[in-house]
């Protein structure tokens, strides 16, 4: 009895209408809608016959977010892909924005230290292909697209504060000469204003971070994981960019953990705890009833289940303080609750949501 009445009333949060006009959705989904070669999640989604494509735009359509910020859909010039996405949506978006992406962008340089180049370590961000499992906004709102700001192209060793790998004695690693042309986003790191009606810009800030694995003794993937995340205070602080004006959130996949797993948990840590942010801790009912393993976070936060790691919590909505948050979620239905088989099926990561209204 308890499981069902836990489960109807995320599912009556999830879907219910919002609370005033002045209330809207903001919505991150990791959909891990990429494939293995260029233009092949672009087929997929026009066959129409995909079952995981079809189970991303249940979720989607089922969470009627206003603003949703997607990552790991693959990135063409054209943005074809996530305008076929788009269009398979019972309700498509108004505005759809991406910029190029450092995934798959190859550097001409031996970037991990394993003596060759050309592989995926090589590109900018991880990626077998230009643009694999980048990034993308939709949006019921116009996007002042004049004002957006893209820290995509940053340095690394740009980065007020940077935490650069080493060597035990020092020396940069792998070389100077790829920490001189290294940049920091794994795929991208952008500030895009949104119009709200007449008098009102909220400013969605968006990324997907690499993973703090997968790297030596130099704690590479660590380090950048960790200044990715930290980049948000940095730009907070007015040590980078132009600033922020009014409200914002911040939407996306910091690929890291508070606690739990391996990375610089400290990190993720400073960012919720920052004071100019709110946390709302979202919670769902299936992430809740699921067993335990031993992890310090609450089972109800988790946002993503990988099979060796367990569940964790890596993606995130972030309202600024002056937002107010009339109600947040991550969209885990229990197994008895309508929309579970498809959040499954969707993505290994769950979409995590907020109702935020904006101030007078």
């Amino acid at each position: 009895m308890m499981r069902a009445l836990v489960a109807a009333v995320v599912a009556v949060l999830t879907t219910s209408p919002f609370v005033s006009a002045d209330t809207l959705r903001v919505a991150t989904f990791n959909i891990e809608l990429t494939r293995d070669g260029p233009g092949l999640a672009l087929r997929d989604i026009q066959k129409g016959d995909d079952p995981q494509v079809r189970a991303v735009s249940a979720v989607i359509t089922r969470i009627g977010a206003d603003v949703l910020a997607l990552q790991g859909l693959d990135y063409d010039y054209g943005l074809e892909t996530v305008r076929a996405l788009n269009a398979q949506l019972a309700e498509p978006y108004d505005h759809i924005f991406a910029l190029p992406t450092n995934r798959g962008l190859q550097s001409g340089v031996d970037m991990d230290g394993n003596g060759r180049t050309g592989d995926p370590a090589d590109a900018q961000g991880f990626g077998r292909f230009y643009g694999q499992g980048a990034m993308a906004l939709l949006s019921r709102f116009p996007i002042v697209e004049d004002a957006v700001q893209d820290f995509t192209d940053l340095i690394w060793s740009d980065l007020p504060g940077a935490q650069l790998p080493r060597y035990p004695d020092g020396q940069l690693f792998p070389t100077a000469e790829a920490a001189a042309i290294q940049r920091l986003s794994s795929s991208g790191h952008w500030v895009v204003p949104l119009t709200i009606g007449t008098r009102q810009t909220l400013s969605i800030l968006t990324f997907h971070a690499s993973p703090p694995v997968f790297d030596g003794p130099e704690d590479k993937n660590g380090l950048r994981n960790a200044d990715e995340i930290a980049l948000w205070m940095r730009l907070l602080d007015g040590d980078i960019g132009e600033g922020i004006e009014g409200p914002f959130v911040i939407a996306g996949s910091a690929t890291l953990d508070p606690f739990d797993s391996e990375g610089r948990h400290e990190a993720l840590r400073a960012l919720l705890s920052d004071p100019r942010l709110q946390d709302p801790l979202p919670e769902s009912a299936g992430g809740a009833l699921e067993p335990p393993e031993g992890h310090a976070g609450r089972n109800a936060l988790d946002t993503v289940h990988w099979e060796r790691v367990g569940r964790l919590r890596v993606d995130y909505v972030l309202p600024s303080r002056d937002l107010t948050v009339q109600r947040s979620g991550v969209h885990w239905p229990a197994a008895d609750a309508p929309g579970h088989d498809a959040a499954i099926a969707a993505s290994r990561h769950r979409v995590v949501w907020a109702d935020v209204t904006l101030p007078d």
